[in-house]
């Protein structure tokens, strides 16, 4: 859990969504998977889930580099195991 609420801080520093949607699922195979969704009020789908009906085509812009900037974001967030 600490992970999925690290990789929430940091949707929420470099995105600044409207909210989060987390939500476990696990089925078919039987595991377990986390989604951490930023949700913005001008999505296609908000406030419904992002697996519902969209209900306007207004795709959120990605921002340029937000790899990078997500990938900076967790690594302070979550440190890297210590090496034995």
């Amino acid at each position: 859990m600490r992970v999925v609420f690290a990789a929430e801080a940091a949707l929420r520093e470099v995105m600044a969504p409207a909210k989060v949607n987390l939500a476990s699922l696990g089925n078919v195979v039987p595991h377990l998977h986390w989604h951490v969704i930023p949700r913005f009020t001008e999505d296609p789908h908000f406030p419904n889930p992002v697996w519902g009906a969209k209900l306007r085509d207004a795709p959120h812009a990605v921002p340029p580099g937000l790899d990078a900037l997500l990938r900076d974001a967790l690594s302070r967030l979550v440190p890297a195991p210590e090496k034995e």
